[in-house]
């Protein structure tokens, strides 16, 4: 897009510089190699993190689809480049080492698709894009992989009747193999993103820091500046394990799923950073996994006393959660919001055995006196859970 539409100096410069005269996008296919492509280790990767779904690329913007598939003829991973239905492989592997959810992502619109840029010409009167081309690709999608998440994008300015999303949605919901379990955003046109779908992703790296009331995502990236792999990225490009805990904290507090973007390599690996970031994330939700794994947004959703303090609440076991990301010089906490009652409150370190010594503030506000450990004995790093139970 930067390089071939806006032409912007810095894409064009470098492809003069690297790459042969006239050499087209379409070149890159044979380039796309996956040697290395390994589901059951992507697959162990993705188990090792926490996660609960897992949401795939299948295609995006320009066209090229993971899957053989028979509307992208020799414009697809099995025809070209790696000759390897990628999506079948992670979904088969996905599926057989782990509990994740296997959801695929599909863009609606594509780029330089002469067809797509024809109805765009006629202000989408004409619907020979989404007719031949978008929609068989969302039932074919459907119908062979049977994904739990679709996760739509790229609405190309044309409207969901344009995309006949209410037809396709209708379709998935009432008649697809996939209609008792699937689950959809909300980017089906223009005028429905943050307004209709089973869940709201409103914007990329939307994280609005106040509760909502209905199911959204924070989809972001690893790679602050990237959805992609860069080859020429730097370490401060990427989030720290800090900063990715406070996020996904700080979302789930609110209401809404974390979607953490990586980009893999054209030879099919998960770089090694990736990797560590999400291996370290699996390492604090195995600690810290009953303040985020089915929990509700609590009546508070951070404290009005100490910052950096976010509330969850566990519905089944009846329990607050509060996860503080710094761990006080003074080895006792103050939280403003629990209302705390002698004999019946009860304050627990999520990795730590003995209950918590407390005074209970007036009113409203309690003072947790935090066990005395040294950085070897913490249950974990990066941020911290305490649970109260017999909370007002």
């Amino acid at each position: 897009w930067y390089w071939q539409k806006e032409k912007r100096d810095p894409y064009v410069k470098f492809m003069k510089a690297n790459y042969p005269p006239g050499f087209s996008y379409e070149d890159f296919g044979p380039l796309f190699t996956a040697e290395f492509f390994d589901p059951n280790q992507w697959a162990d990767i993705l188990k090792a993190s926490g996660a609960k779904y897992v949401v795939l690329t299948s295609k995006h913007h320009e066209g090229f689809t993971l899957w053989g598939s028979k509307y992208s003829w020799n414009w697809n991973a099995l025809d070209v480049g790696p000759k390897r239905d990628i999506v079948a492989e992670l979904a088969i592997s996905v599926r057989n080492r782990t509990d994740l959810h296997f959801g695929l992502y599909h863009s609606l619109f594509e780029w330089f698709n002469p067809l797509f840029l024809e109805d765009a010409t006629n202000t989408f009167k004409t619907r020979k894009f989404p007719n031949s081309k978008s929609l068989p690709e969302l039932y074919e999608l459907v119908t062979k992989y049977q994904p739990e998440i679709i996760w739509s994008d790229g609405n190309g300015n044309a409207t969901d009747s344009y995309w006949n999303s209410t037809g396709f949605l209708a379709w998935l919901y009432n008649d697809s193999p996939v209609r008792d379990t699937v689950v959809t955003n909300d980017r089906w046109g223009v005028g429905t993103i943050c307004t209709h779908g089973g869940f709201y992703t409103c914007s990329d790296r939307y994280n609005p820091g106040h509760l909502l009331p209905h199911k959204w995502e924070n989809c972001m990236t690893i790679d602050k500046r990237s959805w992609g792999y860069r080859r020429n990225a730097q370490l401060d490009d990427y989030l720290t394990i800090e900063e990715l805990v406070k996020e996904l904290v700080e979302t789930v507090s609110c209401g809404g799923n974390l979607l953490m973007n990586i980009g893999p390599t054209h030879d099919g690996r998960i770089a090694v950073i990736f990797e560590e970031r999400l291996r370290q994330m699996g390492a604090w939700l195995k600690v810290n996994g009953e303040a985020i794994y089915g929990t509700k947004p609590w009546r508070a959703q951070n404290d009005t006393v100490t910052p950096e303090v976010w509330y969850t609440f566990s519905p089944k076991e009846g329990q607050v959660n509060a996860v503080f990301l710094n761990w006080p010089v003074s080895g006792t906490l103050e939280l403003g919001e629990p209302q705390a009652k002698l004999g019946e409150t009860q304050v627990k370190l999520l990795g730590y055995k003995e209950l918590l010594k407390w005074v209970a503030l007036g009113e409203k506000g309690i003072l947790i006196a935090l066990p005395q450990l040294t950085p070897k004995q913490l249950p974990c790093q990066w941020g911290w859970t305490l649970q109260l139970t017999g909370i007002n």
